[in-house]
């Protein structure tokens, strides 16, 4: 209806489709910071709802220039320097500069910073501002640049996909979350670089007896590389007569690497992971091309939620509760998921415990880290607790002393017209007979009348379902029973 009255109130508009408004619309919005330097709060605000208007449904385009302006020391007597009669170019105001995009921030490789937190001064007063050079850093302190870019991580949570179990059909993905823009592309890159160095080290035989394994490739989907930290995960019965589970011997393998230890803060700090399950240990799997995982159910020494990280290229992960293997790498299930480049993939509840997951041969190099938590009673004997991995606290949903509110999308305002009714039925163990699904509309204008009628030939549907981060990481986000994957 917005998309309908936006384009009827300017002809111009009516000349492009609704993805190609909402491509400038999100093209304009990154750029915002650039576009609204050294101009006036009045003409910065008027270009801001020019922006808004090309495409009304997307609603975080004020969201950092709010939180800009907030941070940003502007007189209310500038206006007066805007001569409202012609453009800008007549503003005097000196504002601090250059200020970064989230374009920048995206390509931002924050975690040097991070791995010396300690030994930087952060706070705004310490922060150097500069006129001239674009290159040297911005005037916004670590702590706001974190907190601009862990506003924009994108995550969906209501995942639906029900099969039916002892007579009784169930959510089997219920409890699946998928996190995006959580790692920046120069983030990834460091990131892969590492992978590469250790499994370099392992072939040369410069890490523990346990740490890297190379089985060989004796046919497709057979041959996949892993490097494993902070614990021994035997898959099955080893030559020693050591049962599948974690191997209870600490000298034969390698603790976590620093690097890694970044990651998991930053997952706990941006509470994609809860404070009360930081991981203590990890495995990564280098996939070429054709290797695949088979179903499985991850061994329950590990304790829930735990993640997987996702680099190089995007695939699909298959649930089912009866996953089939029809050929080498090849698998057949009733719930595939696409996981993008850079994705964070959390598994817990039904998703975890009740489907098997599995991931078919990867068309090209992949890889993925996925980390977990023991259980206190399955640790190794003599295992001591990695100390900068104690006491992270998530980071608080505000910026400063002013509490900023995330911004409430449609689907928050009509779950909130419609009261805590949906959720509790959503709640009851999975049946449709208790699960009344209601018609609604999602942010694109597309009809939902029922769980199936999101599937696109078997698949999960593109990502409609992508919210700004809730005021209550801990509390579920609207599901309105959609069946989406990203």
């Amino acid at each position: 209806m917005a998309k309908d009255q936006a384009q009827s109130q300017d002809p111009f508009l009516c000349n492009y489709q609704p993805s190609e408004l909402k491509i400038a619309s999100e093209f304009f919005n990154t750029w915002l910071p650039f576009l609204t330097k050294d101009l006036c709060k009045n003409c910065t605000l008027s270009l801001s709802d020019r922006i808004r208007s090309i495409h009304p449904e997307s609603n975080n385009v004020g969201e950092i220039l709010n939180y800009d302006l907030k941070s940003t020391k502007i007189s209310d007597n500038h206006d007066d320097n805007c001569d409202k009669s012609s453009t800008c170019e007549s503003c005097l105001i000196e504002t601090p500069s250059p200020r970064m995009s989230w374009a920048d921030m995206a390509q931002e490789d924050e975690f040097g910073d991070e791995e010396f937190e300690s030994k930087i001064d952060s706070s705004p007063s310490s922060v150097v501002t500069t006129t001239k050079s674009s290159s040297e850093k911005s005037t916004l302190s670590r702590e706001q640049r974190e907190y601009i870019r862990f506003r924009n991580v994108r995550s969906k949570k209501d995942f639906i996909g029900f099969e039916r179990i002892k007579g009784t059909l169930v959510n089997i993905v219920e409890g699946l979350e998928l996190h995006y823009n959580i790692f920046s592309a120069a983030e990834q890159r460091r990131i892969v670089s590492l992978v590469a160095s250790l499994q370099e080290m392992g072939r040369k035989g410069q890490l523990k007896d346990r740490t890297y394994s190379a089985p060989q490739k004796w046919m497709r989907g057979k041959g996949r590389q892993t490097i494993q930290f902070g614990c021994c995960y035997n898959y099955a019965k080893d030559k020693y007569g050591n049962p599948p589970g974690i191997l209870n011997d600490l000298s034969v393998i390698d603790p976590m690497p620093d690097l890694f230890k970044v990651m998991i803060r930053r997952l706990v700090r941006w509470h994609v992971l809860p404070p009360t399950c930081v991981p203590d240990s990890c495995i990564v799997n280098i996939y070429e091309e054709g290797d695949c995982i088979p179903p499985h159910i991850d061994n329950h020494d590990f304790v829930r939620p735990f993640c997987t990280v996702s680099f190089l290229s995007e695939c699909d992960i298959l649930f089912g509760s009866n996953l089939k293997i029809v050929g080498a790498g090849e698998f057949a299930g009733s719930i595939p998921i696409s996981l993008p480049v850079g994705s964070v993939l959390v598994l817990n509840g039904n998703g975890a415990d009740v489907a098997k997951h599995c991931v078919p041969a990867v068309p090209t190099k992949r890889i993925s880290i996925t980390f977990r938590r023991m259980d206190v009673s399955k640790r190794p004997s003599g295992y001591i607790e990695e100390p900068d991995l104690q006491g992270i606290q998530p980071l608080a949903y505000e910026s400063g002393q002013q509490a900023i509110q995330p911004p409430i999308n449609e689907v928050d305002k009509e779950r909130r017209s419609n009261g805590p009714e949906v959720s509790k039925e959503r709640r009851s163990n999975g049946s449709v007979a208790n699960y009344q699904l209601k018609r609604q509309t999602d942010r694109r204008g597309t009809r939902i009348d029922s769980p199936g009628s999101a599937m696109r030939g078997g698949r999960f549907s593109e990502p409609r379902g992508w919210t700004q981060r809730p005021t209550n990481r801990w509390t579920k986000s609207p599901a309105n029973g959609r069946m989406s994957s990203e």
